[in-house]
């Protein structure tokens, strides 16, 4: 539904994007992530046509973007992150105005208005002004107005800034239930909501992808094992000093005093190197005893900035 292969966008000589690659296919809902300035805006501006790449191809619903620009827009639902309302109409004047401005028939803009006010939880304030809704009902206009022609892919930018946790968790499920039959590419700087709502998550970077995959896969294959959690009983320097010293342990921290000469550490790996076994083996060496042990997954948060800092520091090694 959404591919993009080898897209580069220039501004003068500075290069805002490099080679993007991917596909978004029918039903998915995709994370699209990254900090300020790594060139997220740029792509979806150019995916939603309102910037032309300055190389490479995009498509969507199999129009493409340039040779076919009506037919590729007129598939896209787009939600800004600074949503274009206008305060003086209501809530049904707005979508009214919006279907005529799409070219949509006036039967099908009401027949429309009933149900996308019903979807997006809006049936008790369609004859409010929007200049008097709160900003979370006016994300929900927002959503309301890109999905009012039945597009095949929705593009929504930061569509859970600024509303209360409520909110943001309402705004959650009504994207969810959106996906299915339409394509979403969704940017956010929640990445616990991206977490729990994306099947898959593409992670850009100064201007390149850094890692495109589900949130499992990506916890897999950034840090294997990564990060431990173990409960032993025994002296706390000597059990610390011996820990340290295992081969592929990068860190051990401190977590906690559990009482009964128990306490909890944290054991930081080196990537793809399972340590596990030489843990036990160093606690049965010093006549320890080895209470739990979990093998801690990392958040959608931290492989955001591992991937972020690595890149970061690869650059600086250079210089």
């Amino acid at each position: 539904m959404i591919e993009l292969n080898n897209v580069t966008k220039y501004f003068g000589d500075y290069p805002a994007i490099t080679d993007i690659s991917f596909t978004v296919d029918e039903g998915e809902i995709v994370g699209f992530l990254g900090p300020n300035g790594a060139g997220k805006s740029t792509t979806m501006k150019i995916i939603t046509g309102f910037l032309p790449p300055s190389a490479g191809k995009v498509s969507v619903a199999g129009h493409d973007l340039v040779t076919d620009s009506l037919a590729a827009r007129s598939n896209i639902g787009y939600l800004p992150e600074t949503v274009p309302l206008y305060g003086e109409m209501t809530v049904k004047d707005y979508l009214t105005f919006m279907g005529k401005i799409r070219g949509m028939s006036r039967s099908k803009i009401r027949s429309r208005i009933d149900e996308v006010v019903d979807l997006c939880r809006l049936v008790d304030y369609r004859n409010s002004h929007i200049s008097k809704l709160s900003k979370g009902f006016r994300q929900r206009v927002g959503i309301a107005q890109a999905i009012l022609h039945e597009p095949k892919v929705l593009i929504l930018d930061e569509p859970t800034i600024g509303i209360d946790p409520r909110q943001v968790i309402e705004t959650r499920d009504l994207i969810e239930s959106l996906g299915g039959d339409r394509t979403v590419l969704v940017s956010s700087h929640l990445l616990d909501e991206v977490e729990r709502m994306c099947g898959r998550v593409i992670i850009i970077d100064h201007g390149s992808i850094k890692a495109e995959d589900t949130p499992e896969n990506l916890q897999r294959r950034l840090r294997n094992v990564g990060r431990i959690e173990v409960h032993i009983k025994g002296p706390e320097e000597t059990v610390s000093t011996a820990l340290s010293a295992i081969r592929g342990v990068e860190n051990v921290t401190l977590l906690a005093d559990l009482g009964d000469g128990i306490r909890s550490y944290q054991i930081d790996t080196k990537r793809g190197d399972d340590v596990r076994s030489r843990i036990s083996s160093a606690i049965v060496d010093g006549k320890w005893e080895l209470v739990h042990m979990e093998s801690i997954t990392m958040s959608l948060e931290e492989i955001f900035v591992e991937v972020t800092t690595a890149l970061d520091s690869e650059e600086e090694s250079i210089e």
